[in-house]
């Protein structure tokens, strides 16, 4: 290593006075070095404080700018070397550089700043602000018969496109063209894999979405999934998987999505379609999560519902009832769920027996499919008088969902079961399903969710709880009152927060409360009247006439 000092020391000499052969044969000498031991070698050059001279020494058209890059490049590849890079000021001519027509200097400059900013967010940050996006992006354009360029480009497209900060300056570029176009010539799966980690992180942002799909990105996946769906091999079993998880990711941008549904008679919605009865469960999944995407929208839910979609998706979870595969479940689940949201669909599905379907996932230990099955339900029964009823009544759906209501370790589900017990009363009336809800310890947990944090949540609660009170309070009475439901509706009352709605719903269960003695000796001993007489003043037209209703009722019953 002695060889080594007396370089670096030739080097600082040289550098100066700019000898064409000195100068290179100290380079060589330290690249050698450098492949040999490249850690000790690095610690000697951060040492002899010769990093300062590169900067003057990365200059555009100069005889050894590669091997300069290329020795920057083989330093920055230890971390404590990253920051003395920085600190010696490389990052700005370096990035001057990737202007450069030569390619070995492009390619080297690139490992350069790629080493420089590996895994340094703010690094990367700074090359971005400094403009890179474009400039690689023609790069790559221009250079694309060149493999280890293409994959320099590749490699830093891949760490960029992680940042939220690139998204848009990636947008105002041909970066999804020139991708595309890449993606076409490559038959190497390797090659392809270096494409799919950049289009990823890229195809997160709804522009570049759709510039995707305009540039033909969604023909090249499904041809890979034609492809490799009955090959068995690892590496296109996983590229199969990253063809369709990046297509459903294509589609949950609203512009592409509408593109490519071409209102239901698109070749691509329609090679969706096939891919739900496959016996691949990959193909399933993403085509049950395509159909989910799909639906974001009441027209297009309208035509799927209407072109035998329903059918197709209630045989796939057929396929998966027992011991089946949970994200496929989920999957189907979410489409389901989606498809019910617009009201034509709701009686078309229920007559189609999709409640029944669904329902044979009950005995789900799974979270997500709990959410989603509950979900479901609740799509299906808003404003379906019967159905809610029917459901209302099926008490080993009504003893499940009490079980959920205390599912602490799960609020969505917990959240949802809550949700659909209130909603099984508001949408059916039902006195015989009041009187199941009570059977099973519901009331509780209705009485809980009228003090949630969301309000259309308390909302649905106070008004499950009304009707509870206007249409079974004998049978409820008992545990109305070890939910200690009075005292809440006061603390709602008396909240200067609680909204207009709450406010008024709370009073209108009030007033229905008075029909029992028990429940109304609380209410006298609380001294509602106070809190009431308050909100005859309130800004809400419907609150301060409620309160005045209120008051009279109290004042008479008292």
């Amino acid at each position: 290593m002695d060889n080594l000092s007396d370089t670096l020391k030739k080097l600082k000499i040289t550098a100066v006075d700019r000898t064409e052969d000195s100068l290179e044969g100290c380079l060589d000498c330290l690249l050698q070095a450098l492949a040999q031991n490249n850690m000790e070698t690095s610690e000697k050059i951060q040492g002899s404080g010769i990093l300062q001279l590169f900067a003057s020494l990365l200059i555009p058209q100069s005889f050894c700018t590669a091997k300069v890059a290329n020795i920057i490049a083989e330093v920055a590849k230890n971390e404590f070397m990253r920051i003395p890079c920085v600190d010696a000021g490389l990052i700005s001519p370096l990035v001057q550089l990737l202007n450069s027509k030569d390619q070995e200097v492009l390619l080297q400059t690139g490992r350069a700043l790629g080493n420089i900013c590996y895994d340094s967010h703010s690094l990367q940050a700074q090359l971005i602000n400094m403009g890179v996006i474009p400039t690689l992006v023609k790069l790559l354009g221009i250079h694309c018969q060149n493999a280890a360029l293409t994959e320099m480009c590749l490699v830093a497209f891949g760490n960029l496109a992680e940042l939220e900060s690139s998204k848009e300056q990636f947008a105002s570029t041909n970066i999804a063209e020139e991708l595309v176009k890449l993606f076409k010539k490559q038959i190497e799966h390797d090659k392809r894999e270096m494409i799919f980690e950049v289009l990823a992180p890229l195809a997160e942002n709804d522009a570049i979405k759709l510039q995707l799909v305009e540039a033909g990105l969604v023909e090249c996946l499904l041809e890979i999934v034609q492809e490799k769906v009955d090959s068995d091999k690892e590496d296109d079993i996983a590229e199969l998987k990253t063809a369709s998880d990046l297509m459903v990711l294509l589609l949950l941008g609203d512009e592409s999505m509408q593109k490519l549904f071409e209102g239901g008679k698109g070749n691509v919605f329609q090679r969706v379609l096939s891919w739900i009865p496959s016996n691949n469960h990959q193909l399933q999944l993403a085509g049950a999560l395509a159909i989910a995407n799909f639906a974001r929208n009441d027209g297009n839910c309208i035509h799927m519902v209407d072109n035998g979609i329903v059918e197709k998706l209630m045989d796939l979870l057929d396929r998966h009832v027992e011991d089946g595969n949970v994200t496929v479940q989920h999957a189907a689940l979410s489409a389901l769920r989606n498809l019910a949201i617009p009201v034509v669909n709701k009686a078309k599905m229920l007559s189609a027996g999709v409640t029944e379907a669904v329902l044979k996932f009950l005995k789900s230990e799974m979270p997500p499919v709990q959410f989603k099955l509950l979900g479901t339900l609740r799509m299906l029964i808003d404003a379906q008088a019967e159905a809610a009823e029917q459901l209302g009544k099926n008490v080993k759906l009504v003893e499940r969902l009490v079980e959920w209501c205390e599912a602490k370790d799960h609020a969505g589900v917990m959240g949802e079961s809550n949700r659909l017990l209130s909603a099984l009363i508001r949408h059916s009336k039902s006195k015989d399903v009041i009187k199941t809800i009570v059977q099973s310890g519901g009331i509780k947990h209705l009485v809980t969710m009228a003090t949630s944090e969301h309000v259309i949540m308390q909302n649905e609660a106070l008004v499950a709880l009304a009707l509870i009170a206007a249409l079974e309070l004998g049978t409820a009475e008992k545990d109305l009152e070890s939910a200690k439901l009075v005292q809440i509706l006061h603390r709602l009352l008396a909240d200067e927060r609680s909204a207009p709605e709450i406010k008024y719903n709370s009073m209108v269960l009030i007033c229905a409360l008075i029909g029992s003695e028990s429940l109304h000796k609380e209410v006298q001993d609380l001294a509602f009247l106070d809190v009431v007489s308050k909100l005859r003043s309130h800004e809400n037209k419907s609150v301060a006439q409620q309160a005045s209703l209120t008051e009279q009722r109290l004042t008479v019953e008292s």
